[in-house]
Protein backbone atom coordinates (compact mmCIF):
# COMPACT_ATOMS: atom_id res chain seq x y z
CA UNK A 1 0.00 0.00 0.00
CA UNK A 2 1.56 3.34 -0.98
CA UNK A 3 2.01 6.07 1.64
CA UNK A 4 -0.35 9.03 1.90
CA UNK A 5 2.25 11.27 0.21
CA UNK A 6 2.68 8.79 -2.62
CA UNK A 7 -1.08 8.37 -3.01
CA UNK A 8 -1.52 12.12 -3.43
CA UNK A 9 1.26 12.19 -6.05
CA UNK A 10 -0.39 9.31 -7.89
CA UNK A 11 -3.70 11.15 -8.02
CA UNK A 12 -2.05 14.32 -9.32
CA UNK A 13 -0.29 12.29 -12.02
CA UNK A 14 -3.60 10.75 -13.09
CA UNK A 15 -5.32 14.14 -13.05
CA UNK A 16 -2.66 15.52 -15.39
CA UNK A 17 -2.99 12.50 -17.66
CA UNK A 18 -6.75 13.01 -17.78
CA UNK A 19 -6.19 16.52 -19.13
CA UNK A 20 -3.06 16.11 -21.24
CA UNK A 21 -3.17 12.50 -22.41
CA UNK A 22 0.55 12.02 -21.74
CA UNK A 23 3.17 13.08 -19.20
CA UNK A 24 6.98 13.25 -19.20
CA UNK A 25 9.18 12.16 -16.31
CA UNK A 26 11.32 15.31 -16.43
CA UNK A 27 8.35 17.68 -16.36
CA UNK A 28 6.46 15.71 -13.70
CA UNK A 29 9.47 15.48 -11.40
CA UNK A 30 9.89 19.24 -11.53
CA UNK A 31 6.16 19.90 -11.10
CA UNK A 32 5.79 17.54 -8.11
CA UNK A 33 9.13 18.42 -6.53
CA UNK A 34 10.52 14.87 -6.45
CA UNK A 35 13.45 13.12 -8.04
CA UNK A 36 13.22 11.43 -11.42
CA UNK A 37 13.91 8.12 -9.65
CA UNK A 38 10.89 8.60 -7.38
CA UNK A 39 8.74 9.67 -10.30
CA UNK A 40 9.69 6.61 -12.36
CA UNK A 41 8.78 4.41 -9.39
CA UNK A 42 5.39 6.15 -9.22
CA UNK A 43 4.76 5.55 -12.92
CA UNK A 44 5.83 1.92 -12.65
CA UNK A 45 3.44 1.39 -9.74
CA UNK A 46 0.54 3.01 -11.59
CA UNK A 47 1.25 0.90 -14.66
CA UNK A 48 1.12 -2.27 -12.54
CA UNK A 49 -2.26 -1.09 -11.26
CA UNK A 50 -3.48 -0.64 -14.84
CA UNK A 51 -3.85 3.14 -14.48
CA UNK A 52 -1.46 4.18 -17.27
CA UNK A 53 0.92 2.85 -19.90
CA UNK A 54 4.65 3.55 -19.66
CA UNK A 55 6.42 4.86 -22.74
CA UNK A 56 9.96 6.10 -23.28
CA UNK A 57 10.47 9.21 -21.14
CA UNK A 58 7.03 9.18 -19.53
CA UNK A 59 3.55 7.67 -19.71
CA UNK A 60 0.28 7.83 -21.62
CA UNK A 61 -3.32 7.15 -20.70
CA UNK A 62 -4.56 3.66 -20.07
CA UNK A 63 -8.02 2.76 -21.37
CA UNK A 64 -10.60 5.11 -19.89
CA UNK A 65 -12.51 2.56 -17.84
CA UNK A 66 -9.47 1.89 -15.63
CA UNK A 67 -8.18 5.44 -15.41
CA UNK A 68 -8.85 6.06 -11.69
CA UNK A 69 -7.54 5.27 -8.26
CA UNK A 70 -9.76 3.12 -6.04
CA UNK A 71 -12.07 4.95 -3.63
CA UNK A 72 -10.14 3.49 -0.69
CA UNK A 73 -7.02 5.30 -1.93
CA UNK A 74 -8.56 8.66 -2.82
CA UNK A 75 -10.30 8.98 0.56
CA UNK A 76 -6.86 9.23 2.21
CA UNK A 77 -5.95 12.30 0.16
CA UNK A 78 -6.95 15.54 1.98
CA UNK A 79 -8.77 13.32 4.46
CA UNK A 80 -9.26 15.97 7.17
CA UNK A 81 -10.59 18.47 4.67
CA UNK A 82 -13.04 15.91 3.27
CA UNK A 83 -14.22 15.07 6.78
CA UNK A 84 -14.88 18.75 7.50
CA UNK A 85 -16.79 19.20 4.25
CA UNK A 86 -18.76 16.03 4.97
CA UNK A 87 -19.74 17.21 8.45
CA UNK A 88 -20.96 20.55 7.12
CA UNK A 89 -22.96 18.91 4.34
CA UNK A 90 -24.47 16.39 6.77
CA UNK A 91 -25.74 19.24 8.94
CA UNK A 92 -27.93 20.39 6.03
CA UNK A 93 -30.00 17.18 6.06
CA UNK A 94 -33.32 17.63 7.86
CA UNK A 95 -35.89 15.23 9.25
CA UNK A 96 -38.35 14.06 6.64
CA UNK A 97 -36.11 14.97 3.73
CA UNK A 98 -35.41 13.08 0.52
CA UNK A 99 -31.81 13.46 -0.62
CA UNK A 100 -29.58 12.23 -3.42
CA UNK A 101 -26.15 11.22 -2.15
CA UNK A 102 -23.59 10.82 -4.93
CA UNK A 103 -20.63 8.46 -5.05
CA UNK A 104 -17.20 9.65 -3.91
CA UNK A 105 -14.77 9.98 -1.02
CA UNK A 106 -16.17 13.29 0.25
CA UNK A 107 -19.80 12.19 0.01
CA UNK A 108 -18.78 9.05 1.89
CA UNK A 109 -17.54 11.27 4.72
CA UNK A 110 -20.89 13.05 4.63
CA UNK A 111 -22.67 9.71 5.03
CA UNK A 112 -20.47 8.89 8.04
CA UNK A 113 -21.35 12.26 9.60
CA UNK A 114 -25.15 12.03 9.31
CA UNK A 115 -26.69 12.52 12.74
CA UNK A 116 -28.00 9.40 14.50
CA UNK A 117 -30.94 11.56 15.59
CA UNK A 118 -32.28 12.01 12.05
CA UNK A 119 -35.77 10.64 11.44
CA UNK A 120 -37.79 9.77 8.33
CA UNK A 121 -34.99 10.61 5.91
CA UNK A 122 -34.77 8.90 2.52
CA UNK A 123 -31.30 8.62 1.01
CA UNK A 124 -31.13 7.73 -2.68
CA UNK A 125 -27.60 6.77 -3.65
CA UNK A 126 -25.66 5.21 -6.50
CA UNK A 127 -22.82 4.29 -4.12
CA UNK A 128 -22.89 0.77 -2.73
CA UNK A 129 -20.42 1.62 0.04
CA UNK A 130 -22.66 4.48 1.20
CA UNK A 131 -25.73 2.24 1.14
CA UNK A 132 -23.93 -0.23 3.41
CA UNK A 133 -22.74 2.57 5.72
CA UNK A 134 -26.31 3.77 6.24
CA UNK A 135 -27.90 0.32 6.37
CA UNK A 136 -28.12 0.28 10.17
CA UNK A 137 -29.17 3.93 10.64
CA UNK A 138 -32.58 3.76 12.39
CA UNK A 139 -33.92 7.00 10.90
CA UNK A 140 -32.84 6.54 7.28
CA UNK A 141 -34.40 4.55 4.47
CA UNK A 142 -31.83 3.76 1.79
CA UNK A 143 -32.78 3.43 -1.87
CA UNK A 144 -30.11 2.22 -4.29
CA UNK A 145 -30.44 3.54 -7.83
CA UNK A 146 -29.60 0.31 -9.63
CA UNK A 147 -27.58 0.09 -12.80
CA UNK A 148 -24.20 -1.33 -13.77
CA UNK A 149 -21.44 -1.66 -11.16
CA UNK A 150 -18.11 0.16 -11.50
CA UNK A 151 -15.88 -1.78 -9.08
CA UNK A 152 -13.17 0.82 -8.42
CA UNK A 153 -15.64 3.36 -7.04
CA UNK A 154 -18.41 0.96 -5.90
CA UNK A 155 -20.77 3.07 -8.01
CA UNK A 156 -23.78 2.23 -10.14
CA UNK A 157 -23.97 3.81 -13.60
CA UNK A 158 -25.68 3.40 -16.97
CA UNK A 159 -27.00 1.30 -18.52
CA UNK A 160 -30.08 1.43 -16.29
CA UNK A 161 -28.42 3.80 -13.81
CA UNK A 162 -30.75 6.77 -14.32
CA UNK A 163 -34.16 5.04 -14.56
CA UNK A 164 -35.02 5.37 -10.87
CA UNK A 165 -33.74 8.94 -10.70
CA UNK A 166 -36.34 9.95 -13.29
CA UNK A 167 -39.09 8.86 -10.88
CA UNK A 168 -37.97 10.75 -7.74
CA UNK A 169 -38.20 14.41 -6.79
CA UNK A 170 -35.53 15.06 -4.15
CA UNK A 171 -35.26 17.97 -1.75
CA UNK A 172 -31.47 18.13 -2.00
CA UNK A 173 -28.69 16.55 -4.04
CA UNK A 174 -25.16 16.28 -2.69
CA UNK A 175 -22.77 15.87 -5.59
CA UNK A 176 -19.04 15.19 -5.82
CA UNK A 177 -16.78 16.13 -8.74
CA UNK A 178 -13.18 16.24 -9.93
CA UNK A 179 -13.13 19.81 -11.21
CA UNK A 180 -14.64 23.21 -10.42
CA UNK A 181 -13.78 25.94 -12.92
CA UNK A 182 -15.24 29.45 -13.46
CA UNK A 183 -15.66 28.89 -17.21
CA UNK A 184 -16.00 25.11 -17.58
CA UNK A 185 -18.21 24.56 -14.55
CA UNK A 186 -18.33 21.23 -12.71
CA UNK A 187 -16.56 18.31 -14.37
CA UNK A 188 -15.77 14.68 -13.62
CA UNK A 189 -13.10 12.17 -14.61
CA UNK A 190 -15.52 9.40 -15.53
CA UNK A 191 -18.13 9.99 -18.24
CA UNK A 192 -20.57 7.36 -16.96
CA UNK A 193 -20.67 8.84 -13.47
CA UNK A 194 -21.15 12.32 -14.94
CA UNK A 195 -24.42 11.09 -16.47
CA UNK A 196 -25.69 10.03 -13.05
CA UNK A 197 -24.67 13.33 -11.49
CA UNK A 198 -26.55 15.26 -14.18
CA UNK A 199 -29.67 13.18 -13.55
CA UNK A 200 -29.47 13.87 -9.81
CA UNK A 201 -29.05 17.59 -10.40
CA UNK A 202 -32.05 17.64 -12.72
CA UNK A 203 -34.29 15.85 -10.22
CA UNK A 204 -33.38 17.83 -7.08
CA UNK A 205 -34.80 21.09 -5.78
CA UNK A 206 -31.46 22.20 -4.30
CA UNK A 207 -27.95 21.13 -5.36
CA UNK A 208 -24.87 21.13 -3.13
CA UNK A 209 -21.46 20.36 -4.62
CA UNK A 210 -18.81 18.97 -2.27
CA UNK A 211 -15.22 19.49 -3.44
CA UNK A 212 -11.97 19.93 -1.54
CA UNK A 213 -9.55 22.71 -2.46
CA UNK A 214 -7.51 20.53 -4.85
CA UNK A 215 -10.52 20.34 -7.22
CA UNK A 216 -10.81 24.11 -7.64
CA UNK A 217 -9.67 25.55 -10.99
CA UNK A 218 -9.39 22.03 -12.40
CA UNK A 219 -11.14 20.72 -15.53
CA UNK A 220 -11.80 16.98 -15.89
CA UNK A 221 -12.88 15.05 -18.98
CA UNK A 222 -16.67 14.96 -18.58
CA UNK A 223 -18.92 17.97 -18.16
CA UNK A 224 -21.46 17.74 -15.34
CA UNK A 225 -23.13 21.16 -15.17
CA UNK A 226 -22.46 24.90 -15.25
CA UNK A 227 -21.76 26.71 -11.98
CA UNK A 228 -25.28 28.15 -11.86
CA UNK A 229 -26.70 24.63 -11.39
CA UNK A 230 -25.43 24.59 -7.80
CA UNK A 231 -27.04 26.36 -4.88
CA UNK A 232 -23.81 26.09 -2.90
CA UNK A 233 -20.25 24.82 -3.19
CA UNK A 234 -18.85 23.48 0.08
CA UNK A 235 -15.04 23.38 0.10
CA UNK A 236 -12.33 23.60 2.76
CA UNK A 237 -10.27 26.36 4.31
CA UNK A 238 -7.16 25.54 2.28
CA UNK A 239 -8.84 26.94 -0.82
CA UNK A 240 -6.89 29.85 -2.30
CA UNK A 241 -8.67 33.22 -1.92
CA UNK A 242 -7.97 34.10 -5.55
CA UNK A 243 -9.67 30.88 -6.70
CA UNK A 244 -12.71 31.60 -4.54
CA UNK A 245 -12.89 35.16 -5.88
CA UNK A 246 -12.99 33.91 -9.48
CA UNK A 247 -15.74 31.39 -8.71
CA UNK A 248 -17.82 33.85 -6.69
CA UNK A 249 -17.46 36.45 -9.45
CA UNK A 250 -19.39 33.99 -11.63
CA UNK A 251 -22.23 33.93 -9.12
CA UNK A 252 -21.33 30.69 -7.31
CA UNK A 253 -22.08 30.70 -3.59
CA UNK A 254 -19.18 29.19 -1.62
CA UNK A 255 -18.91 28.06 1.98
CA UNK A 256 -15.71 26.98 3.74
CA UNK A 257 -15.93 24.04 6.11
Amino acid sequence: MPSLEATERHQRILDLLAKEGQVRVRDLARFLGVSAVTLRADLDYLERQGQLKRVRGGAIRAEARRFELPLEATRMVHAREKEAIGRRAASLVQNGGIIFLDVGSTTTEMARALSPELKDVVVVTNALNIALLLESHPGITVIVTGGTLRPLQHSLVNPFGTLLLEEINADKAFIGCNGVHPERGFTNTNLQEAEIKRAMIKAAREVYVLADHSKLMQVAAARIAPLEAAHLLITDRKARPEDLDLLQAKGLRVELA
